[in-house]
């Protein structure tokens, strides 16, 4: 049975950040809010935890894990990032944008895509997200809850609690979320191609 704390989506109370990171840590997978709906998250070292998302979303071993992250300087460690790419990416961060990016060594193999070697990135601008990731000091290794047979992210937090109750460990109610994903930028060749239409404009990437 998941545990379920109410977060106050603007003024985020200490305790329970801090106990939603300990769970991180100890190795469960959670369910937190993001600027553009909810999302499945893991310890970025914890293969165990990786497993069950996958199990959970039913995702084959191609599909892009994203790690999200509390700055710009953080994604400069976990990808390839020139100075014309980082201007791009302050322009747009913190928001509703997931980046395809070349991946560093730091970041674990079995995190990448198996043959494009890449990462997906993210630096959200949910006050909760955000707190959470201060706390723990490192990226939320993550992945857009989207359930089998579903196009859309779940958004209703006591929807997802009677849904995946007996399949995470923690889910944070943050308050309802978007009903549209992320818009995922793909710069693997070094040029914005929009693969996923989402919440953030792709204008500035025209």
């Amino acid at each position: 049975m998941s545990q379920f704390f109410q977060i106050h989506m603007e003024n985020p109370q200490q305790r329970l950040i801090r106990q939603a990171v300990d769970f991180i840590r100890d190795g469960s997978v959670i369910v937190y809010p993001t600027d553009s709906g909810y999302a499945l998250g893991c310890h970025i070292g914890d293969k165990m935890a990786l497993d069950r998302i996958r199990s959970i979303r039913q995702i084959p071993p191609a599909h892009n894990f994203t790690l999200v992250c509390s700055d710009l300087s953080e994604i400069a460690n976990y990808a390839r990032v020139d100075n014309t790419l980082y201007r791009v990416l302050k322009a747009v961060t913190p928001g509703p944008y997931t980046f395809i990016l070349p991946a560093s060594r730091e970041v674990p193999r079995r995190l990448m895509h198996p043959k494009r070697k890449t990462i997906g990135l993210r630096v959200p601008s949910n006050p909760i997200a955000r707190e959470m990731l201060l706390e723990l000091g490192e990226p939320i290794m993550s992945t857009t809850l989207i359930l089998p047979g579903e196009t859309m992210p779940e958004s209703d937090p006591y929807e997802i609690r009677q849904l995946l109750e007996k399949k995470v460990d923690l889910v944070i109610d943050g308050g309802y979320g978007s009903i549209e994903p992320s818009t995922v930028v793909d710069y693997t060749d070094g040029v914005a191609v929009i693969a996923r239409q989402g919440l953030g404009s792709s204008e500035p990437f025209l």
